[in-house]
């Protein structure tokens, strides 16, 4: 029996997906439930599974193009491989040569039982490499682009890309570089859709930025002082993210215009602290939304984040998990930031920029001393907040996290 594969119904607010990539050729045997293809929207990643055990009869539609809810994408004859035999002369055409077009968009390890992201799919299917070949270090082992590469910079990746073009040698035998060649490819769907909302941002707001520095010895102290025994009992690493994120709700619910938003000529004040923590990842920015982190625990924050960063690293995040932040934190320290001025994240009205700790001379009662010191910056929207609330509400953090127990004793 033939079955339709379609485009499944696409998230709330998302009209259309980019086929990214098929992991199945025409002919090839296909599990009950195994990713067939995957669609690329403004913000995640959809698996298409196939519905019944069979063979992949039909591709409507190739890598590249847009879809919407309810396309055709393929036909899957549905029964055991042998079934096959009835396909029409095109197909078997195609299934005679997977060697060629097919096979060089079909990443290697596609049925392989190593996940990885898109992004690494296709960098490995660009230089014919298989999963197995490279070792990964990401979440529960899992490869990522940074691997790929580091693996195209041995001996055995050097092997692997030996047919590219070769360099040429001077006159004192040195190598000299020859390639000159450029490469246009177009912007992927998240990175076109992070471009549109930076811009709206800039255009729509009246962004100004306010910077404070913290002295977070006392943080460091107490991570020092419990990292082991919170790690025993929670089983994850006590991170400076949920002090930032603890120290955050409660300069929110001082300053409460700072968690509103913009709705026509509407101030929106949102009652609860729905935080969004940007994570970098090799499809882009995401932002995924802590709910209700008033009610969490420093425990219950650093599993919820270290579950959805896992998540957005490997793809598998939903929609539902990225919308509806009333406030955002982003750490470029992570990446050596000293200083920065942050992008709102449209319709939120602030965003707090987290930077590099270093060790720098203060003065404390007198006495020149070395402190480990992080400059913290919040961008915010001019036409609901003063300037006295935003210089005010990084005064709270820093007080909150240079005396981490007010934290505890929320005071």
């Amino acid at each position: 029996m033939s079955i339709e594969i379609k485009v499944p119904p696409l998230p709330e607010s998302i009209s259309d997906a980019t086929l990214v990539t098929w992991h199945k050729k025409i002919g090839e045997a296909v599990a009950r439930d195994e990713n067939l293809v995957d669609l690329e929207t403004d913000k995640v990643v959809l698996e298409v599974p196939a519905p019944a055990a069979g063979v992949l009869k039909e591709i409507r539609i190739r890598d590249g193009a847009t879809v919407s809810a309810g396309d055709l994408l393929a036909i899957l004859e549905e029964g055991e491989a042998g079934e096959a035999a009835d396909m029409p002369a095109a197909d078997e055409a195609a299934q005679e040569q997977p060697a060629k077009d097919d096979d060089k968009r079909a990443p290697k390890e596609a049925t392989g039982p190593i996940k990885t992201s898109p992004a690494v799919r296709r960098l490995l299917d660009e230089h014919d490499l298989d999963a197995t070949m490279v070792t990964g270090t990401g979440r529960d082992g899992r490869i990522t682009k940074a691997d790929v590469i580091a693996f195209l910079k041995t001996d055995a990746g050097d092997n692997v890309t030996a047919g590219d073009a070769s360099p040429a040698v001077g006159d004192r035998g040195d190598i000299v570089a020859l390639d000159r060649s450029e490469q246009r490819v177009p912007m992927t769907r998240l990175r076109a859709r992070i471009a549109e909302r930076m811009v709206e941002a800039q255009q729509s707001a009246a962004m100004l930025t306010t910077f404070n520095e913290v002295d977070l010895s006392e943080v460091m102290a107490m991570r020092s002082r419990y990292r082991d025994t919170f790690e025993k009992r929670h089983g994850v690493r006590l991170g400076f993210m949920s002090f930032f994120a603890k120290a955050s709700v409660e300069a929110l619910k001082k300053f409460p215009v700072v968690n509103a938003s913009v709705e026509n000529n509407d101030i929106v004040y949102h009652n609860y602290y729905d935080i969004g923590i940007a994570v970098s990842t090799e499809r882009g920015l995401m932002v995924p939304v802590m709910r209700d982190v008033d009610q969490m625990s420093f425990a219950e924050f650093e599993n919820e984040l270290a579950a959805l960063a896992g998540k957005a690293q490997d793809g598998s995040i939903g929609m539902e998990e990225l919308t509806g932040g009333t406030f955002t934190i982003t750490n470029g320290g992570i990446f050596g930031s000293m200083l920065s001025t942050p992008i709102l994240n449209p319709p939120q009205s602030a965003i707090l920029g987290m930077h590099a700790i270093q060790q720098r001379p203060m003065v404390v009662d007198g006495d020149v001393v070395p402190r480990p010191m992080m400059y913290i910056a919040l961008t915010y929207d001019h036409r609901i907040i003063d300037g006295r609330e935003a210089v005010q509400f990084l005064v709270t953090i820093k007080e909150q996290l240079e005396d981490p127990g007010r934290l505890l004793l929320q005071v």
